[in-house]
């Protein structure tokens, strides 16, 4: 498997639900061998993926508000590096976090695999959310800033989307990125159980490091960085946990407990293991 960051040859470290993570000696990238990639982001961010639970949301409706915060969280942020203008959101989903960047001053559209979940964006926000999938995005548009929020770890072919970005971004734009950090201290201690190993839903794992590596080629430079705020509900987060853990005696103690917390409660997610980046175009 060759490293889409370097090129060198990856060599495979361990097996998790029956994919290989490969690892990369030279710059120190992993990725996840998920086979043919045709197809593959339809398949994953499927209708089960937004509302049946396990590596994907419980009801990811239900967590609109939460979401919305993020958004105008990161349209406060971008106005601290420019003014407001046109804005790509790269899995937009239901375009929640989409409304709330448009509420900070804003403007722009989006772009999301699953047809169910961008029709609502349409329908009940009436925002421009394309179905689709990146790599195969065209429009004349440039915009101001492209956002790829969680999103980036999931591109099973890393270049390609990032070229297209780069097409549709304008001279002096921006990228806002928003990831895993595979450096961080809950990764390190957890190692090869880190909840984010995830596959074939997650396909790459970053560090600040790598990521800068990566977009480098596109002619982005980093400008600036931090760790997000970030909010899911009761019902997610049990979830979330219960996947994690499977049929351990944790699990199963989270199974009881998840009867007592409220589903709709607002969570504070604190492992510190997110990392943003904001990158600026030089060419």
């Amino acid at each position: 498997m060759e490293c889409q960051i370097c090129n060198r040859t990856m060599q495979p470290l361990f097996l998790k639900h029956r994919h290989w993570i490969y690892g990369c000696s030279e710059c120190g990238h992993q990725s996840a061998d998920v086979g043919n990639p045709a197809g593959h982001v339809e398949q994953i961010y499927s209708d089960e993926y937004f509302h049946g639970g396990g590596a994907g949301y419980s009801d990811y409706l239900a967590e609109k508000d939460l979401l919305r915060n993020h958004g105008q969280r990161y349209g406060r942020l971008l106005q601290k590096y420019m003014h407001p203008g046109t804005v790509f959101d790269v899995g937009a989903a239901a375009g929640f976090v989409l409304q709330g960047l448009i509420d900070t001053g804003w403007s722009g559209r989006g772009i999301e695999p699953n047809l169910r979940i961008s029709e609502h964006a349409r329908s009940h926000l009436n925002l421009r959310v394309d179905t689709g999938v990146l790599e195969s995005f065209h429009t004349e548009e440039r915009f101001d800033v492209v956002t790829m929020i969680q999103v980036v770890a999931h591109f099973p072919d890393l270049r390609k989307a990032l070229q297209v970005a780069s097409e549709i971004t304008c001279r002096d734009g921006f990228w806002l990125i928003e990831t895993w950090n595979r450096n961080s201290w809950v990764a390190r201690i957890f190692g090869r159980h880190w909840h984010e190993y995830s596959p074939p839903s997650v396909v790459h794992w970053f560090t600040p490091t790598t990521l800068r590596h990566l977009v480098e080629p596109f002619g982005f430079r980093e400008i600036g960085s931090g760790r997000p705020s970030k909010w899911l509900n009761g019902a997610h987060a049990i979830s979330l946990l219960q996947y994690k853990l499977g049929g351990s005696i944790p699990g199963r103690l989270l199974a009881g407990a998840g009867k007592l917390i409220p589903q709709n409660i607002p969570l504070p997610y604190l492992a510190g293991d997110l990392f943003w980046m904001l990158f600026q175009k030089q060419r």
